[in-house]
């Protein structure tokens, strides 16, 4: 599978954040988020082909019992669900981060970390009418995402950009027809910088707690800012 990264880190992001962790990012995307944090794994699928067995031995390098698959979209990845099976066996926690727009089948998974994808997400101009209309389409998909929390433990990580963001998620959760802790519920400022990140915090972290949300920092910016890798 071609893969961008793998590398050893603290999570940045969702309830798991601070946890030492490998991760291992898929290269290639179903989607074309504007504002996506690795264009290097999704707008333009950099990477090297690895087998199952050299990612193994990569993760097996690294002294962490947690390891993350991500993205890009590593659903789309071949293979992924062997590679999955296989870090499972080797004793890892595995958390599959993924916009739940493809079905887990049968995947092993310890923590599905759902992020579907809002409005805030289309893809301006710099990309064709095909690619803006493939991604509105696909961007939220209830059933698949029924999928996901009828099958693991879960969490929602939402990017949010406006206030008005927050109204529209939540009537993305109201259509799953699903019981929706709010603690469950993590909502990440968009931004790729400590500025960015810090100029929608305070708004959004007020929103949070008249809400009944988590509010989501994202640790990797504060530690390392925005570079591969971490």
């Amino acid at each position: 599978m071609l893969i961008a990264e793998i590398f050893y880190s603290l999570q940045g992001e969702g309830e798991l954040t601070g946890v030492p962790s490998v991760f291992v990012r898929t290269s290639g995307c179903n989607l074309r988020c504007n504002w996506c944090d690795t264009p290097y794994a999704s707008w333009y699928a950099e990477g090297e082909p690895r087998t199952v067995a050299q990612i193994l031995t990569e993760i097996a390098s690294h002294p962490a019992r947690h390891v993350v698959l991500t993205g890009g979209e590593p659903m789309i990845a071949k293979e992924i669900s062997q590679l999955a099976a296989e870090i499972k066996k080797l004793g890892h926690h595995l958390t599959i981060e993924t916009a739940a727009t493809v079905a887990p089948g049968s995947i092993t998974c310890d923590l599905a970390s759902l992020s579907p994808k809002l409005l805030n997400s289309a893809p301006d101009n710099r990309l064709g009418l095909t690619w803006r209309k493939k991604h509105e389409t696909l961007r939220w998909q209830p059933a698949v995402v029924r999928a996901w929390l009828d099958a693991y433990p879960w969490q929602f990580k939402f990017v949010v950009a406006q206030p008005g963001d927050v109204d529209e998620l939540e009537g993305m959760l109201a259509s799953l027809g699903r019981e929706i802790p709010r603690h469950k519920v993590l909502l990440m400022p968009e931004g790729v910088t400590l500025e960015a990140i810090r100029a929608r915090a305070g708004w959004l972290g007020e929103l949070c707690k008249a809400r009944g949300y988590r509010y989501a920092h994202r640790l990797h910016l504060e530690l390392y800012g925005n570079k591969r890798g971490t």
